[in-house]
């Protein structure tokens, strides 16, 4: 019997890529579109879901949050983020060792790789795509902004659709989670994941290694290290 698939759920947004200055922008439209009214200020977004961060606009707004206009708002968002998809490889960019570090892991047998991110699907695939990275990873066992409201729950989204898919039980010894911020690390605990944290947002390493991350790198730039602490092995004696 061939060994266990080890299970990666990359995060998107300043684990793999940085789109600076389009979130706003997103919520503004998708606000005015769903509500009829301006946006006043979003909610905070950091590390957080579409959904968490849609209904916690809505109520700063003093907003009814039911499903229908959460749908509502959901698709008034990919439709703003279609008018803006053709600009953001101008605007954006793919981190440092992102692409090198989704190919090594893509051709593992070893391993299933997708995406445990905040984002909503469309979303997710075109923020990759706009640099060429959808290619490395399977979306369809990925957890997306709009499947819950909370990050741990995706976790547990993702191992059940993984396991679907692959015929595997993937749990927390065979699920890696890799994002950038607290909230990422809180998630794979919560969600029974171990995290690969990277300190390429707006949160230090210090920050992360006190969230819990069993692993904190710098950047993805070394291939080889975010490989060997993906898959538990230890670095090369010199």
């Amino acid at each position: 019997m061939a060994d266990p698939r080890t299970l990666v759920l990359w995060d998107i947004d300043h684990t793999l890529v940085s789109i600076t200055g389009i979130g706003k922008l997103l919520y503004a439209e998708a606000f005015r579109a769903a509500t009829g009214h301006p946006m006043k200020q979003p909610a905070d977004m950091l590390g957080r879901t579409e959904r968490a961060i849609t209904i916690d606009t809505l109520r700063l707004h003093g907003i009814e949050v039911s499903e229908a206009l959460l749908e509502t708002f959901g698709t008034a968002l990919v439709e703003a983020f279609r008018a803006y998809e053709a600009a953001i490889g101008e605007h954006g960019r793919p981190l440092t060792g992102a692409r090198e570090a989704l190919q090594a892991l893509a051709v593992r047998e070893d391993v299933v790789q997708s995406v445990l991110t905040g984002n909503m699907e469309p979303i997710a695939i075109g923020k990759l795509a706009a640099f060429g990275l959808e290619r490395f990873v399977d979306f369809e066992v990925g957890a997306y902004g709009m499947d819950h409201a909370e990050r741990p729950e995706l976790v547990r989204l993702a191992q059940r659709r993984a396991g679907r898919k692959y015929g595997e039980v993937f749990t927390a010894d065979s699920t890696v989670l890799i994002g950038d911020t607290p909230n990422d690390v809180l998630a794979g605990h919560r969600g029974g994941a171990r995290v690969v944290a990277v300190a390429t947002g707006f949160v230090d390493a210090a920050a992360l290694r006190a969230a819990g991350a069993e692993v904190v790198l710098p950047d993805l730039a070394d291939t080889d290290a975010v490989v060997r602490a993906v898959l538990r092995s230890p670095a090369p004696r010199r």
